[in-house]
């Protein structure tokens, strides 16, 4: 009797269960309440209640629909904003808010957010990079709760990165010395991706204008325009930060190349932009990465970098600096197949493209001189495509769990 009183009163309150659980209604209130005299008085009191908290609460609107596409446009409350999850710690996330404050200038609020229990319970995980709805904003301590997680675009996993739009492959010219089937690795782990990739050879100044035209010469047979640049004498930082800007980029290269000295260097704030005069943003945010050195024994560089975080850039984007590494068998190439690995080099893209509307003979030519193939052997990375085509081989043929693989 008790029950079915409670449900004709959701009914008749137009109450979700999930928002306002029977359990909390208790049954001397229903006894008391369930006459006609005063039920007509709870209909329109609790009425008036739900339509002043469905104009507050982001629990009752955007935060309940769990499919946000990036492209959904929110009613916000003022304790609400979007932003962009910078890092995530075990329990605690740092979200950076951009705030337009009028067309030419536009600030970033750094909020420390926990996410939401009903996110955890829903194994919805939120990872770096990420675009969310946080509610319930204390904007004088900085602090929130991601309340929803936009769809994502994009997602990197080895970095875990999600809705990046842009990959710079950094090395360096020397110290550590270019290699060139390292530098293969990357590129052909950049380009697996699918997303926009930059190539960048840092530390210019540690070697002659020969060797600079040498690399720029057959990085072109390769099909990459790569940029030169240095820290040091700030030559070709211009060009590189116009590839940066109004992007979310994630830096890939080895150890020692210079990844958190160049992005200290694009960051600095009186490199393109005066200092902002009304920052919100942390001291975390705005103090420069630890930076450090190449060994002398093996001229390998030291990991100065442990776990991947967003960087804002003062003039409009994010630059990410992941983890580096030295050892070619800790890359995730393996991911790809022998048909795919052939899409990841531009030479063998552009033969296809350029042959079109002929194809090779075979439907799943791997490009390694079969009958029919259009793809000569004569191109100078060949080489290097058969040694990566043996290793996803081998894989293939005898898999094994590798670690950090999920």
């Amino acid at each position: 009797m008790i029950r079915s009183r409670k449900k004709l009163l959701y009914q008749r309150l137009k109450l979700s269960p999930n928002l306002f659980p029977m359990t909390a209604i208790s049954s001397s209130l229903i006894r008391h309440l369930y006459t006609p005299p005063f039920i007509s008085t709870v209909v329109r009191r609790f009425s008036s209640t739900v339509q002043h908290l469905s104009s507050l609460s982001p629990s009752l609107t955007s935060a309940d629909k769990f499919h946000l596409s990036p492209a959904d446009k929110l009613q916000l409350m003022p304790n609400q904003a979007i932003g962009k999850v910078a890092t995530v710690y075990s329990n605690l996330m740092r979200v950076v808010v951009e705030q337009e404050k009028s067309p030419e200038y536009i600030e970033r609020v750094e909020l420390l957010c926990v996410v939401r229990g009903l996110l955890k319970n829903i194994e919805k995980k939120v990872i770096v990079g990420d675009k969310v709805l946080v509610g319930s904003i204390d904007w004088i301590d900085r602090r929130g709760r991601i309340d929803n997680v936009f769809d994502r675009v994009t997602e990197l996993h080895h970095p875990t990165v999600a809705n990046v739009d842009h990959l710079l492959v950094l090395f360096s010219l020397d110290q550590p010395k270019l290699e060139g089937f390292l530098l293969t690795m990357f590129l052909v782990e950049a380009e697996s991706t699918g997303i926009p990739v930059t190539l960048a050879l840092n530390k210019a100044e540690l070697v002659d204008k020969e060797t600079i035209m040498s690399w720029k010469s057959k990085l072109s047979s390769w099909g990459y325009e790569p940029i030169f640049c240095s820290v040091v004498t700030k030559a070709g930082l211009g060009p590189l930060y116009a590839k940066l800007r109004d992007r979310t980029s994630v830096i890939l290269g080895p150890s020692g190349v210079g990844k958190s000295s160049l992005i200290n260097a694009l960051r600095s704030n009186n490199f393109f932009f005066p200092p902002p005069t009304n920052s919100n943003l942390g001291s975390k945010w705005l103090e420069g990465q630890r930076v450090g050195e190449v060994s002398a024994k093996s001229g390998n560089g030291k990991h100065t970098t442990c776990h991947v975080s967003l960087l804002p850039l003062f003039g409009g984007g994010y630059v990410a600096d992941t983890p580096g590494f030295s050892d070619p068998k800790k890359l995730k190439l393996l991911k790809l197949t022998q048909q795919s690995l052939g899409l990841c080099f531009p030479e063998i893209r552009n033969v296809l493209s350029a042959s079109e509307p002929l194809q090779c003979a075979y439907r799943y030519c791997l490009h390694i001189g079969e009958p029919g193939c259009l793809v000569e052997t004569d191109w100078e990375r060949h080489f290097y495509y058969y040694m990566l085509l043996d290793m996803i081989k081998n894989e293939e043929e005898n898999p094994r769990t590798r670690e950090g693989d999920g």
